[in-house]
């Protein structure tokens, strides 16, 4: 259960190498979680995110994940439920591709769409499920402002994240009076491994930022987080945008 202070005090993150999905597990831990499941597959990143909690004072488990496997999802999710109730998972998990080869390449843009869409399907509604069951508990998917709008620069990395907004939308409304709390967190661009060597957009921020907002969002119980929060303001203006002016813009 949350505390008096309403922060989670287990944590189940989905991703558990996501430079985003730590640095809002450290977050938390800082404000009185005390216990964290990182799933995800083997690496050092995995390990060293796992490392940088404890020393920080946490009860951290790594769990064998991999979101390319959904056959596998429920086995790995089960085992983490059945440990104990799970206040927060945050869905950090994604793929950004490459444009230009997955135009050209459809087994990569398959591997970016099952990542980012088919997998994301499978473990938010394993997880949901289990939330549901216990009554309570915060769902927090990371969606993109990609989503938003297919761009020319990344529509298959967009049209994953459009689907996946979506469905979280979706989901949210289905567990409305359940307890369970969903939240949608769309940043703009990311500074993080992902995007190193990439042209900066506008309104870049970083993932200690994305985390401050998820943090404020819970407290808030919020449904749907812009980060920044200026770019809900000018993704409302893209949205309306005629399309054969929004082809031509530099976005």
């Amino acid at each position: 259960m949350k505390d008096a202070f309403g922060a989670p005090q287990s944590l189940l993150v989905l991703g558990g190498s996501s430079e985003i999905g730590l640095a809002t597990a450290r977050r938390l831990v800082g404000l009185r979680t005390r216990t964290v499941w990182l799933a995800g597959r083997p690496s050092p990143a995995l390990e060293n995110g796992a490392a940088q909690l404890r020393d920080l004072g946490a009860v951290v488990h790594i769990v064998d994940f991999d979101a390319l496997a959904p056959d596998t999802h429920e086995t790995a999710l089960d085992k983490v439920f059945a440990e104990g109730d799970i206040d927060m998972v945050l869905l950090a998990f994604g793929l950004l591709g490459h444009q230009e080869r997955d135009e050209v390449e459809p087994m990569s843009a398959l591997r970016v769409a099952q990542t980012n869409y088919t997998g994301a399907v499978s473990a938010s509604l394993i997880c949901a499920n289990a939330l549901r069951r216990q009554g309570y508990g915060s769902l927090v998917v990371l969606s993109s402002v990609a989503g938003e709008r297919a761009r020319r620069a990344n529509f298959i990395y967009g049209s994953s994240k459009a689907g996946l907004d979506a469905f979280t939308q979706g989901l949210g409304d289905a567990l409305h009076g359940s307890g369970v709390h969903v939240m949608i967190v769309r940043p703009g661009f990311v500074r993080t491994r992902m995007t190193a060597g990439m042209e900066e957009a506008p309104l870049a921020t970083t993932p200690q930022a994305v985390a401050d907002a998820i943090v404020t969002g819970l407290r808030r119980r919020t449904e749907t987080v812009w980060v920044p929060g200026a770019l809900r303001y000018v993704m409302s203006g893209l949205r309306h945008v005629p399309r054969s002016v929004f082809r031509r813009l530099p976005v």
